[in-house]
């Protein structure tokens, strides 16, 4: 049985829960780094982890790694690779991305077309023909080099995993899904106790994603994949994986999720959404401000993505709504612990409460953090 390396890229500061998803996969002997985690496993794993992954950007077969300081030890490097145990004389294998960072190889477009080069020969070697036709599948190559060292992958997601499927509409600065739901998980959340609260849910992908979790529906059930059309990976086997994925659903949840807005077009479209996704039934969506929170004695959990003024408000209107939230949450939910995150460095002031925990995240390149508030003592 053959064993691929496979990397599960992921946006910095949610490791730990690609890692914990990847536990309950079953696969054990994770090495975590900034920005991805790496592993070994086999066909099998390559299709779960792209079906399962909730925080996970995207899944790629590790080919090779090696020195590179200049551009024969590039193609000598690649050349070397065994190609043809997962690319077809057929395959069609751009290389789809190139990066370098501390590197003496400067030129993408250089690095680019020698490795496109090398590959060539390679299999042109292996099966003993004079033209690769490149007709069928696609196999996208990625080329890192960094600190000389070249890391040679190809992408086995396509898309990026946080599209779902579901999100068919949205307004200005979505949250991605993947972070999404990594807030969930972060927060400990995990579908089974406490009700859910998104009192800013903008277009629903928090609430959405979090009765996914609920209901266990694997976030890549519903979506293609650039490897199913891979002859290494079997058709049976996608099959085989989503028929588990399905059977592995809750029909119905006790606990409820709630999301509000008072914004009437985004609730609309986040209904329109949770209809997408398959879990209207157990999210209640509604039209108004999170001042008008109901009071709860509870322990709920509270998880929202709040304007941060980069784009959308100025400092003194930030500080304002952040000063409210506060007073609400403080008045209306005592007991159940908020998890809020913003790239506003000054929030806590705002906030009038220091956060008992913080975590660094990145949301479509802005860094920011997810601020933590478990005030009661009762355990998630």
């Amino acid at each position: 049985m053959k064993l691929f390396n496979i990397v599960a890229t992921t946006t910095i500061g949610l490791e730990s829960c690609v890692k914990i998803e990847l536990k309950n996969l079953g696969i054990e002997n994770v090495r975590v780094e900034n920005g991805y985690l790496e592993y070994e496993g086999t066909a099998e794993t390559v299709i779960k982890s792209n079906i399962y992954l909730r925080c996970a950007d995207r899944v790629y077969v590790k080919m090779g790694e090696f020195k590179a300081f200049t551009f024969d030890e590039l193609f000598e490097g690649t050349k070397a690779i065994m190609w043809e145990e997962l690319l077809p004389v057929t395959a069609n294998f751009p290389i789809s991305w190139v990066s370098s960072v501390k590197s003496k190889l400067l030129s993408k477009s250089d690095c680019q077309r020698i490795v496109k080069k090398a590959i060539v020969e390679r299999l042109r070697n292996v099966y003993k023909v004079d033209e690769i036709p490149e007709t069928h599948s696609k196999y996208a190559i990625k080329v890192q080099l960094e600190k000389d060292l070249a890391t040679i992958l190809i992408d086995t997601s396509g898309e990026a995993l946080h599209k779902r499927g579901y999100r068919k509409k949205h307004l200005e600065a979505p949250l991605k899904e993947t972070l999404a739901a990594g807030m969930i998980m972060l927060s400990s959340w995990r579908g089974d106790r406490f009700n859910f609260i998104d009192p800013m849910c903008g277009t629903g992908t928090i609430p959405i994603e979090a009765a996914m979790i609920a209901k266990n529906i694997a976030p890549g059930a519903n979506r293609k994949f650039i490897s199913e059309e891979w002859c290494s990976l079997k058709k049976e086997l996608w099959l085989k994986v989503r028929d588990e994925a399905f059977s592995g659903e809750k029909e119905s949840i006790i606990i409820k999720i709630f999301g509000s807005d008072s914004d009437k077009k985004a609730i609309e479209i986040a209904k329109e959404n949770a209809i997408e996704a398959g879990v209207e039934e157990c999210i209640i969506f509604e039209v108004k401000n999170f001042t008008e929170l109901e009071k709860s004695d509870e322990r709920n959990v509270i998880v929202t993505n709040p304007p941060y003024g980069e784009r959308l408000m100025q400092d003194v209107e930030v500080e304002a709504l952040y000063y409210q939230l506060g007073k609400c949450l403080k008045a209306n939910h005592p007991e159940s612990s908020w998890h809020i995150i913003t790239s506003y460095e000054a929030f806590e002031s705002a906030f009038s409460k220091k956060a008992e925990k913080n975590r660094k995240l990145y949301n479509g390149g802005l860094r920011c953090y997810l601020y933590h508030y478990q005030n009661s003592k009762k355990k998630l």
